[in-house]
C-alpha cells in the first residue's frame, strides 16, 4: 500500500481529536473525510482495549463508507488508580460527561494522592483498507506525564489541562498545537503507522 491515500475516512466524532488527526495526516491522505460528513454514527465502544476499540471503529466506518478508514482510541492511565480511567476516559464521569466533568472526577479521586501522580496517555490507531481487511495495520503510542493539582491552559481537549508533560511544568493544554502534534501519544502512533506503511 502506498503511503499516500487519495481518500481516507477518519472515524471519530471528537472535534479536538479530528483537528489533531487532520494536522498529523497532512501529506499522507489526499482528502480526509470525517465520518460525520458521510452521516456515519460512532459505534458503541464495546472492546476492553484501545487496540480493540480502534479496530472496531475503523471497520465500522469502512463498511459504511466503502473507503479505507482510520480510527484511534486513546485515553489516560493513572498509576494511582490502577490504570483508570483507561478505555473509559471519555465517559469516566458518565456516558454523556463533558471534559470538565471528567477532569473534576479525576481530581476528586486523586485528592489524597501525593506527587508525582504519574500517568500516561495511550493511543492505538487502526487503518483498514476495507471493512474485512484481513491484515489491518494497528500501531500504538504512549506519552508519559503526571496529573496536576488543578487545570491549566486553554488548548487541547480531554484531560490536557491536567496532564503535566513528562517532568516539565507545562500541561498539554499549555503547549502550542504544533509542539503537541510533535510529541503526543497520537503523533508517536501516527509516525509509526506511516513508517510501517512506507516499508510495505
Amino acid at each position: 500500500m502506498a503511503v499516500f491515500l487519495p481518500r481516507l475516512v477518519v472515524a471519530t466524532g471528537n472535534r479536538g481529536k479530528l483537528r489533531e488527526l487532520e494536522s498529523l495526516l497532512a501529506g499522507f491522505a489526499g482528502e480526509i473525510v470525517p465520518q460525520s460528513r458521510l452521516g456515519i454514527p460512532s459505534p458503541p465502544e464495546t472492546e476492553t482495549t484501545f487496540r480493540g476499540n480502534a479496530l472496531l471503529k475503523a471497520r465500522h466506518a469502512a463498511a459504511l463508507a466503502g473507503l479505507p478508514a482510520l480510527a484511534d482510541d486513546s485515553g489516560l492511565e493513572v498509576d494511582a488508580l490502577g490504570g483508570r480511567p483507561g478505555v473509559y476516559s471519555a465517559r469516566y464521569a458518565g456516558e454523556s460527561a463533558s471534559d470538565e466533568e471528567n477532569n473534576a472526577l479525576l481530581l476528586r479521586e486523586l485528592a489524597a494522592v501525593a506527587e508525582p501522580r504519574s500517568a500516561r496517555y495511550r493511543c492505538a490507531i487502526a487503518l483498514v483498507r476495507g471493512a474485512q481487511d484481513p491484515e489491518p495495520l494497528v500501531v500504538a503510542g504512549a506519552w508519559e506525564g503526571r496529573i496536576a493539582r488543578a487545570p491549566r491552559g486553554d488548548g487541547g481537549f480531554g484531560y490536557d489541562p491536567l496532564f503535566l508533560v513528562g517532568t516539565g511544568a507545562l500541561t498539554a493544554a499549555e503547549l502550542p498545537a504544533e509542539e503537541k502534534n510533535r510529541v503526543s501519544h497520537r503523533a508517536l502512533a501516527l509516525r509509526e503507522l506511516i513508517r510501517r506503511l512506507a516499508a510495505t
